[in-house]
């Protein structure tokens, strides 16, 4: 199976068969065979609470902010949420902070006029597991990123030290393209992005370059 995000050839995983992995960028991604109707898809995420009223998404919003964005981002800035969701509550969140936000979300704000500007800054929060094909995803969205403009990302990466198999994460059905270290180096080293910070878990900060 071609890589989605490398071009390389993947294996299938043995231990849950439903994925395969390219050994050279370390994606992991789901045999399409498996894969959700956009039907099927938007139906699981009206499931969330993701709203302003729920203190844990806030929560969870709000600590993404103070370590991959905040530190690193010039308020001042244009920014686009690139997967708002149904709620968009991080654009809430990072307008407060003084930036002109806009969202985009193919299920729940699908205006295509987001294209039609360049952006300081690009949020993308429990997105990328949802790409179909990141390669094509991420390269949009370097095209409508200032240089020096940030992209910052929140999604579980996966190790070898945790048990494929039984990862939570994988039970999400949508759950589509998954992501180690290695693959965001794999990213940074070919794409006009460089890594300037990451929590090892779950975020990490690109610059366009």
């Amino acid at each position: 199976m071609k890589c989605k995000l490398c071009g390389s050839t993947a294996e299938r995983r043995q231990d849950e068969r439903r994925f395969f992995q390219c050994q050279i960028c370390g994606l992991i991604f789901k045999d399409e065979k498996y894969i959700l109707t956009a039907e099927a898809e938007k139906k699981r995420y009206q499931e969330h609470n993701n709203s302003i009223k729920n203190e844990g998404y806030v929560n969870m919003f709000r600590q993404f902010l103070d370590s991959a964005v905040l530190p690193f981002a010039d308020p001042d800035g244009d920014m686009l949420d690139f997967g708002a969701g149904p709620g968009p509550v991080l654009a809430e969140l990072v307008g407060r902070e003084g930036f002109s936000t806009t969202i985009y979300d193919p299920h729940f704000f699908p205006n295509l006029d987001y294209k039609e500007k360049k952006y300081d800054l690009i949020t993308s929060t429990e997105v990328y597991e949802h790409f179909l094909n990141p390669h094509r995803e991420i390269e949009h969205l370097c095209s409508i990123l200032k240089d020096g403009g940030l992209l910052a990302v929140m999604t579980n990466f996966y190790t070898e030290a945790d048990s494929f198999a039984d990862w939570w994460y994988i039970r999400d059905d949508t759950h589509i393209s998954l992501y180690s270290l290695k693959t965001f180096q794999w990213i940074a080293d070919n794409f006009p992005l460089e890594i300037i910070y990451t929590n090892n878990k779950n975020y990490i900060t690109f610059r366009k370059i």
